[in-house]
């Protein structure tokens, strides 16, 4: 059984769809969603429809492996059994192997009121939310007579200076300086104040040092306000509190008025990772073995942000630092669970005096293969390893690789498509206002 559709999740099925295997992939959507393209949801880009491909369509040619519609409750690693919440009454789902690959949630260290306020961006229900508070702070702006509620609604404020935050400031910048800059009467777009805010020292802080001068001074053309080493220590409806900075001449604590603020901060594993009973990081991920079992169950495996894993060489070696929450990971990790699964299986099938003497585990080795981020028009960050760059050069890379990696030929078509519309016209076709109620109209 596999537990989630996310990157992993897929990955595993596909190695295990051409095995003498049965497999059952479990996931509360019926979708998987292509997660590195949702900002672009978010800021009117795409639509949900070209960045999301059906389980089932996926795996249509795949007699061997069963997609259900359901989410896990918790696991009983013991009866080797998984309980639904949908089905309370229904007797668990049984496995031999259990690759879990539920991915990861928002964390909000501590402040969870702060969600009402700061949404953060993991599913396209994020990401349209995002994009209705994001033009219905223009449009307020627009009707609005009293000049500093005006210029409360044109100010966003982005919390966490990763891939996420970076490329939604970007993106936000150009939205209010371009797309939107002939469109109203009472406004000037261009005047919109985007403010992204660091709590560590740099923003992308795993990108090299050079990457991250070029990334500040893309952000500083379009007019994003980077302020690094500084923390938020409040939010509500009308903005945050920070503090820090101390050697930069500025207040230890500061209130910036917004009408927008968007999360992009901290993450923590699902919460069905607890039920396994191993121990677990402070971000709920579970310590597993370098085989990416847990300890005492060789038939269960934990990839992708579920899992904290150290790698000889890597991190471990340096600083301790796990693996990073990323797509690549989670692919190269399922891919792994699922190569060691199916050697299992071929072992136990084979006839007795044809089986090799094969080793219990093999230890799992992540190939880094770089790291990229978009920052905005003909702008973006490329870390390969053996060569790091940034400008047009690193902006093409990034498109093209998305385009690969999407899933279906009517996505990749689309999407470069509604690109090619947006670059040449500077226009986000997907400016669309849903679920409007009472209280966005006041």
């Amino acid at each position: 059984m596999i537990i989630g559709g996310g990157f992993g999740g897929l990955a595993a099925a596909k190695v295990l769809r051409h095995e003498p295997v049965r497999v059952t992939l479990l996931d509360r959507h019926n979708y998987h969603l292509f997660q590195p393209l949702l900002y672009q949801v978010a800021t009117a880009t795409l639509s949900p429809g070209d960045i999301a491909s059906p389980i089932r369509w996926i795996f249509r040619h795949a007699p061997n492996v069963r997609v259900l519609l359901a989410e896990a409750e918790s696991i009983d690693v013991a009866g080797r059994q998984v309980r639904l919440k949908e089905a309370k009454a229904a007797a668990p789902i049984g496995y031999d192997y259990l690759i879990v690959a539920t991915g990861s949630s928002h964390s909000y260290f501590g402040h969870n009121e702060w969600a009402r306020y700061a949404p953060g961006l993991k599913t396209l229900e994020d990401a349209l939310e995002i994009r209705r508070r994001i033009l219905l702070a223009f449009e307020r702006a627009e009707r609005e007579s009293d000049a500093a509620r005006r210029q409360e609604l044109l100010t966003f404020v982005l919390i966490g200076g990763g891939p996420t935050g970076v490329e939604l400031a970007g993106t936000l910048a150009e939205i209010a300086r371009q797309t939107l800059r002939d469109e109203f009467r009472s406004i000037d777009p261009r005047q919109a104040r985007v403010v992204l805010i660091e709590a560590g020292d740099t923003i992308l802080p795993s990108f090299p040092a050079k990457l991250h001068d070029a990334a500040r001074a893309s952000l500083a053309r379009l007019g994003v306000e980077v302020r690094e080493q500084t923390k938020v220590t409040a939010v509500d409806e009308h903005g945050v509190l920070i503090a820090g900075e101390p050697a930069k001449a500025r207040p230890l604590e500061e209130r910036i008025v917004a009408g927008t603020v968007l999360w992009a901060a901290g993450v923590t594993a699902s919460p069905l990772v607890r039920s396994l009973g191993v121990p677990l990081d402070p971000m709920g991920r579970a310590r597993v073995e370098p085989d990416l079992s847990i300890p005492g169950h060789p038939d269960v495996f934990v990839v992708g942000d579920a899992a904290v894993f150290l790698q000889p060489g890597r991190g471990a070696a340096r600083d301790g630092t796990p693996l990073p929450g990323v797509a690549q990971v989670a692919i190269q990790q399922a891919a792994h669970a699922a190569r060691m699964i199916a050697n299992r299986v071929r072992r136990t099938l084979a006839p007795p005096h044809s089986r090799t003497v094969a080793p219990p585990s093999t230890p799992f080795l992540f190939r880094d293969k770089g790291s990229m981020a978009i920052v905005g028009r003909r702008s973006a960050l490329a870390d390969l390893g053996w060569i790091a760059f940034s400008g047009t050069l690193a902006w093409l890379a990034w498109l093209f690789l998305h385009i690969f990696m999407l899933i279906g030929f009517r996505n990749r078509l689309v999407v470069l498509l509604q690109w090619g519309v947006a670059y040449f016209t500077y226009q986000r076709s997907v400016r669309l206002i849903t679920n409007i109620d009472r209280s966005d109209r006041s």
